[in-house]
């Protein structure tokens, strides 16, 4: 939503002011629009691979929606580590295999229908626990595994911000190429009267204009919209690899979720007090 603000505000900026005292018909260059989109996406499609392109064209939506994970999702998060560990802790670790290999039809995982829904973060957790049960590795081996994963996860969530940057640096490279050719196309028609020369000029600056305010107004915001949701979409996985090192540290449930809850941003992060009275309230189902 506030992309949408933040376009409103640009295009008004921009297009409003220019309307006072020029003419908006002026700015109605077809093919020059036509010239920067083709280029636009022609540099899209010849410097990525398919893989990146399909996950850039995928991630796009996300920028017109809120933060995928809220506080409320960390509760939950917090909640099922919480007791998950608790089970460990008072039946053992062979007390959640059924749960690790069949998260589905856990009616431990079963009751956080926020979390069970997201694939690849049931796998990150069914993953550890399964490691964990297993009790081939220890700590500080699963610490490095996991410090690989995430930033393999965190690369790949990256990859579509890092590619509307370059798109976004392009353009306004892309914009003089459209001028340079209006520029060509007047040299052609020097014996043409002033007013139809003007209007040829005035062409040929429409794409370099067009080329920086899509450049600047509208593909930057979005680059920089998807790189922050590549961040906050890191931050859960560093919060369930801290509980889990936690707990294989020794430290109790009610502390091994309180390091995972520090870990998170502020303004995604319940207090202890919050936490505590939403574990008991839970405990208590």
């Amino acid at each position: 939503m506030l992309l949408i603000v933040g376009y409103i505000v640009i295009l008004a900026s921009a297009v409003g002011t220019y309307a006072v005292h020029g003419s908006l018909a002026a700015l109605w260059m077809p093919f020059e629009y036509i010239a920067i989109v083709g280029l636009a996406i022609g540099g899209f499609v010849a410097g990525n691979s398919m893989k990146v392109v399909k996950a850039t064209v995928k991630a796009l939506p996300s920028v017109l929606k809120g933060a995928k994970y809220s506080k409320a999702v960390y509760v939950d998060l917090l909640a099922l580590l919480f007791e998950i560990l608790a089970k460990v802790r008072k039946e053992g670790l062979m007390s959640i295999e059924g749960d690790v290999e069949n998260p589905e039809q856990s009616p431990v995982f079963s009751k956080y229908p926020s979390l069970a829904s997201d694939h690849h973060l049931m796998e990150f957790i069914t993953d550890y626990l399964r490691m964990m049960v297993g009790g081939n590795l220890n700590a500080l081996e699963i610490e490095n595994l996991m410090d690989i994963e995430i930033e393999t996860h965190h690369h790949e969530a990256e990859e579509p911000a890092h590619v509307m940057s370059k798109m976004s640096d392009g353009l306004p490279a892309f914009g003089i190429v459209v001028a340079v050719m209006g520029v060509v196309n007047v040299m052609g028609s020097v014996g043409e009267p002033p007013a139809v020369l003007g209007k040829m000029i005035g062409g040929a600056l429409v794409g370099t204009f067009l080329g920086i305010l899509v450049s600047y107004g509208f593909l930057a915001p979005i680059a920089s919209q998807l790189a922050q949701k590549a961040e906050e979409g890191t931050k859960i996985y560093q919060c369930i690899k801290v509980v889990l090192l936690a707990s294989m540290s020794g430290y109790a449930p009610q502390v091994a979720v309180e390091f995972g809850r520090k870990v998170l941003f502020s303004t995604d992060r319940p207090s202890f007090r919050e936490l505590e009275e939403e574990l008991k309230a839970r405990k208590g189902k």
